[in-house]
């Protein structure tokens, strides 16, 4: 596996990383421990290097999974985790909505470290921007953490571009974390200049589109009521009669490169610039040796050309996300 630098930060990390999120929530019942420990040691000896969860994951479920499978590898490996929502640090009783004030920060990064089992958290995001506490609070507070030794490097998930900038005047941002896909390509507009601008990592999550882009979803697809995708508007089956034609373009590229829709999908992501690192997630081996496949699979740039011509012509349906959570986004 090769190795990509996010950002001008120090943090080294596997081309692709792995998203733990659906081991525990968010796509159903959680996975079984043991095989979801054993998965994550299938991408260390894959050459993984960069896991990342988050308190929210369960909560707290996610967070214990991950330290404790990853505690042999200690000094191996790049853990990322999150703060932002208003979570109980003891109990993991949700609030109503965001809590980034100075002093809950560090009461979840002290449990945090303590789940994920390490001295300091390699990468730590503020989750999502809460309106109610200035950006500049919540970057000194993570620059107190790591002035202490407690945190390595500073991150935000679905941040503003100006929002960035503000973090970044007061505590290095070494990544930011958003959704961004051939099915999500809203972050080409402001955040990749800015972030190419200031020198920051850009780490997509759903780079499959939680799941749409590997093929397997059509207009007879159906969601469990416990899987999050059951409420996504662009995955709804009308959204799907149409969004389809996505994934016909992919799989005419993927059969003359002999590869998969996924592994082109995140092939194309690796090439857009050397300072991305997806995270795609999986509770399943074959997917998981799919997905890192696409790190071999070489775009042309005549290739890349036609992607963009050819999905540019496309007219996708819906919205990306519920509307009650694309409120807490892009602050």
């Amino acid at each position: 596996m090769q190795t990509r630098q996010l950002g001008h930060s120090a943090l080294q990390v596997s081309a692709m990383g792995l998203g733990c999120m659906g081991m525990s929530a968010a796509y159903g019942p959680p996975g079984n421990v043991q095989e979801m420990t054993a998965l994550i040691h299938a991408a260390v000896d894959r050459g993984v290097s960069f896991f990342d969860t988050a308190e929210a994951y369960g909560p707290f479920t996610n967070e214990t999974l991950v330290g404790a499978a990853l505690a042999p590898f200690k000094g191996r490996v790049v853990i990322a985790t999150k703060f932002g929502f208003d979570i109980n640090p003891t109990t993991g009783q949700r609030g109503a909505g965001l809590n980034s004030r100075p002093e809950h920060i560090r009461a979840a990064t002290e449990v945090s470290l303590k789940r994920l089992k390490v001295e300091a958290i390699d990468l730590l995001y503020q989750h999502r921007v809460d309106p109610a506490v200035p950006i500049e609070d919540v970057a000194g507070a993570v620059k107190d953490l790591i002035a202490e030794g407690k945190v390595k490097h500073f991150g935000l998930s679905e941040p503003s571009a100006a929002t960035v900038r503000r973090a970044h005047a007061v505590q290095p941002v070494a990544a930011v974390q958003s959704e961004y896909s051939l099915f999500y390509r809203g972050p080409e507009a402001d955040m990749l200049p800015t972030l190419e601008e200031l020198g920051i990592g850009f780490v997509p999550f759903s780079p499959l589109g939680a799941g749409f882009l590997t093929g397997k979803m059509d207009e007879h697809t159906r969601f469990a009521s416990t899987d999050f995708r059951s409420l996504v508007p662009r995955l709804a089956p009308e959204a799907l009669k149409t969004n389809v034609a996505l994934v016909e373009l992919l799989r005419d590229v993927a059969q003359r490169k002999g590869a998969t829709p996924a592994q082109i999908a995140l092939a194309w992501l690796l090439a857009q610039k050397p300072w991305i690192v997806p995270i795609p997630g999986t509770t399943k081996l074959h997917r998981l040796e799919e997905n890192l496949g696409a790190a071999t699979v070489e775009l042309t740039a005549d290739d890349l050309r036609e992607i963009d011509v050819a999905s540019a012509q496309l007219k996708l349906q819906g919205a990306r996300l519920p509307e009650a959570v694309l409120k807490m986004t892009g602050g």
